[in-house]
């Protein structure tokens, strides 16, 4: 499963800098907010998925960043990219998320997103940024809610030339899987990361973003987890199948070096050897991550205060990680 949705993010989700600022917004941004209210949408009062959207077009695609952190109830952080048939990112003004199980019972929302953005300031951009965005920086975000385990779709309709077009799901979202990563709350996971000195300084073992994120390789997480606050990023540059990984270390350089004082910034690769054809580093294991990337913010008594799955913004880390300062 976790190979088919990273195919999938790599077809349609390869998101790139479009032009943009230089400063790329101060690192403790406001969220975008919404540009619709729920009740600019259809409502679900007594419909299925399919009487809901029966007459509207299609006309686009939900894929879907986050895909295993949905857990049963509210507030679950649904990060999306919204692309047209041909896979090429739509930027829309207007959009909100329905969640129902496959045969469409269990109809919930809307869930009205927000813009988000994978630009960062210019210092901050690796050498591979231009081309893991090369369709686009903008994706959204949602609040969403499930009733129940199981498999479940999350479909979007969004607003374009005036009129409302359905957004279909690229595949079903397992909620409330047993034995994932650290949820919100949960005790940090002790492991120890490699730092400089343990590869005689060739940082190119130690990350294969060019150039390395130096001051994000010179602390072991175990040294440090329980003591002082921590985001510890899952993510390989340069290997990522869905092409977001470069973006987001990019994002948590920009952080760190604007507002992470006081906080430790740590970034793991995933394959061993960074060879993709090896199996995943014992790290990635250990925390059973079925994807890449992931972001975790730990405070300083040792739990997880905040996590990422797939895309984040500046704005989306600045304020996590404020919140464990």
């Amino acid at each position: 499963m976790a190979r088919l949705l990273l195919s999938l993010l790599a077809a349609a989700v390869a998101l790139s800098a479009c032009g943009g600022s230089n400063d790329g917004g101060t690192a403790a941004a406001p969220p975008q907010p919404s540009a619709a209210a729920p009740a600019d949408f259809p409502s679900v009062a007594g419909k299925t998925m399919n009487g809901l959207i029966e007459g509207l077009p299609k006309g686009a695609i939900l894929n879907v960043s986050s895909y295993y952190s949905q857990r049963v109830g509210r507030n679950n952080r649904l990060g999306f990219a919204i692309v047209d048939r041909a896979n090429k990112q739509i930027d829309v003004s207007e959009v909100a998320v329905y969640t129902a199980k496959p045969d469409g019972t269990e109809l919930r929302g809307p869930f009205t997103a927000r813009k988000e953005s994978l630009d960062v300031d210019t210092r901050y951009r690796s050498k591979q940024t231009a081309s893991d965005l090369a369709s686009g920086d903008t994706f959204y975000v949602a609040d969403a809610m499930y009733g129940s385990r199981g498999p479940h779709v999350a479909l979007g309709i969004v607003r374009l030339d005036g009129r409302l077009v359905v957004a279909d799901p690229l595949a079903a979202l397992p909620i409330g899987e047993k034995n994932g990563p650290p949820t919100v709350g949960a005790r940090a996971i002790r492991v120890h990361t490699q730092t400089a000195a343990d590869v005689g300084g060739d940082l190119t073992k130690l990350s294969t973003r060019i150039p390395p994120p130096q001051d994000m390789l010179d602390k072991d997480f175990a040294d440090v987890v329980g003591k002082k606050p921590v985001v510890l990023l899952f993510a390989t540059p340069a290997l990522c199948k869905s092409r977001t990984c470069g973006p987001v270390v990019d994002i948590a350089e920009q952080v760190r070096a604007q507002s992470g004082k006081g906080v430790t910034f740590i970034q793991q690769e995933i394959y061993q050897d960074n060879d993709p054809g090896k199996p995943y580093r014992p790290q990635v294991t250990q925390w059973r991550l079925p994807s890449e990337p992931w972001a975790f913010v730990i405070d300083r008594h040792g739990r997880v205060a905040a996590r990422f799955e797939g895309v984040f913004s500046v704005g989306e880390l600045a304020r996590a990680v404020e919140r464990v300062k």
